[in-house]
């Protein structure tokens, strides 16, 4: 990313926002943070709670390699340090879903130190800071809905390994936090550490806010828990940044506290006085021994590391002349940049690819609440549409009425050939798209159309580019949308004189 200095956001009514992140990514390991139990979403309640997770006497917990190296694999995406000795820790509390009455979590000395997010938000770079991102448990899950006048508890996810993500207070509106929080998403599942699931609370947001005048110290900052969708993160932090600078307007003090973002009333409202660190009475867990990670497994994991999100999109404005905002986009997931890659490295235009599927794919894919592999367009098949569009075969409406019929039926449907071009072809002619291109049809029709419109001929010839447009207009009704528009312009223009 060329240029990385955040620009300073527009205040909002006369504050300027800070807002930091604390990301709970869930670690895609089979197996819990301590134990052997299942990590499987779904299952009944209390079915995936081993001895340890309910730390019945005499329990020890075992470290879950697996969960440490997707934490390496984190460290090094964002350019962090791996600490080569990190410690575990008890935070001590008592909640229900607790059953230990403390949390297993890092705290003096995380494994993961430092480190940076970069993305675009509207057309400028940013990058966001990272303090740290440590490992812990889960803990268990409270059932209000369905116990009137009773609370259930769900013990399936306590020990769930979780890595957590926590930036500096670098952020000045919702928007660029919803931004670095989309990045981050892409980049854990991109990694393979998490697989993304909002809805399952595999990867959710709490959310820092603060507001102060210019110039002024940090104001005290509120946490807004728990945000598992993008639109919730950016209504939470619009709403809590407007009940602040009511209050601070009104005369009043904020008070730290830890918040709740009502969906329904779109208002954030108080849960609990906020803990300090220390109210925690964090301590080094006796149980567990310091994790000492060593160089030769850094390197192991750094060698087999992906190209990363920000490395490809840079490879894509160089190798296929993208815009930094289109060579973002297709870098949104590995599947939606191996897609992209496979059909602009068949020989279809590359821009033409980004522009169909950042339009037609993703509205469909977006609308079925899809992603890429489900697209029933095949990269292959779109390159072979494009590639139509490139060598004038189609129009752009032509190809959009192909596009319908390719996304609506089966490959090979019928008389169709399974081959991408050939199928194309075969659509173009069973549909009467194929566009006209022969000089002498072309001259025929737009001598017709002058013959019958000598207005707008001295109009085009007053400079009027509008007049153009209707007799490339018309001479398109006369070919029943099948002449080449941008032929038909150059044969007016040459006419016309």
């Amino acid at each position: 990313m060329k240029n990385t200095v955040n620009t300073p956001a527009p205040l909002v009514r006369g504050y300027e926002v800070v807002i930091g992140l604390e990301t709970h990514a869930q670690l895609s390991t089979a197996s819990k943070a301590f134990s052997g139990a299942s990590t499987r979403f779904g299952a009944e309640p209390n079915t995936q709670a081993c001895a340890v997770d309910l730390a019945l006497p005499g329990t020890l917990p075992v470290l879950n390699r697996g969960a440490v190296e997707r934490a390496i694999r984190f460290g090094l995406a964002v350019g962090a340090t791996v600490a080569p000795l990190s410690i575990f820790a008890r935070k001590n509390y008592f909640y229900p879903d607790l059953p230990k009455g403390y949390q297993i979590s890092q705290y003096e000395t995380p494994v993961v130190q430092g480190g940076f997010v970069e993305f675009v938000l509207a057309g400028e770079p940013r990058r966001v800071r990272l303090t740290r991102a440590h490992l812990e448990e889960d803990a268990g899950k409270s059932l209000h809905e369905d116990y009137a006048g009773q609370t259930g508890i769900d013990l399936n996810r306590a020990g769930t390994p979780l890595l957590e993500i926590v930036t500096e207070p670098d952020m000045r509106s919702a928007a660029e936090a919803v931004e670095y929080a989309r990045a981050l998403h892409t980049l854990v599942m991109w990694l393979g550490i998490c697989d993304g699931n909002l809805q399952e609370g595999s990867f959710r947001c709490d959310a820092n806010v603060s507001v102060r005048r210019p110039g002024a110290t940090y104001g005290t900052r509120r946490e807004i828990k728990n945000l598992n969708s993008f639109r919730f993160l950016q209504e939470a932090i619009d709403a809590e940044v407007n009940w602040q600078i009511d209050l601070i307007e009104d005369g009043g003090t904020v008070q730290q506290a830890t918040v709740l973002f009502d969906t329904d009333s779109g208002q954030t409202r108080a849960m609990r006085t906020k803990e300090d660190a220390h109210d925690y009475r964090y301590f080094p867990d006796p149980d567990l021994p310091p994790l000492v990670i060593a160089d030769a497994w850094v390197q192991a994991v750094r060698e087999a590391m992906p190209e990363l999100p920000g490395a490809m999109a840079r490879r894509f404005e160089q190798q296929y002349g993208l815009a930094p905002y289109d060579a973002a986009q297709m870098t949104q997931s590995r599947a939606f940049a191996a897609y992209f890659e496979e059909a602009a490295g068949s020989g279809a235009n590359a821009k033409l690819v980004a522009n169909w599927l950042m339009g037609e794919v993703s509205k469909r894919l977006n609308a079925a609440g899809a992603d890429i592999a489900a697209s029933p367009v095949g990269p292959l098949l779109l390159a072979a549409l494009v590639r139509r569009v490139q060598d004038d075969t189609l129009s752009s409406s032509g190809a959009r009425q192909v596009f319908e019929r390719l996304w609506t039926s089966p490959a090979g449907e019928g008389a169709e050939p399974s081959e991408p071009l050939a199928r194309v072809d075969a659509l173009v002619d069973a549909l009467g798209l194929r566009q006209v291109n022969d000089g002498a049809a072309l001259q025929a029709i737009v001598q017709a159309v002058l013959a019958d419109n000598p207005k707008l001929v001295d109009d085009v010839r007053a400079g009027k580019d509008k007049a153009l447009n209707a007799l490339v207009g018309q001479a398109m009704k006369r070919s029943q949308g099948k002449a080449n528009p941008g032929q038909l312009g150059e044969l007016f223009r040459r006419s016309i004189g």
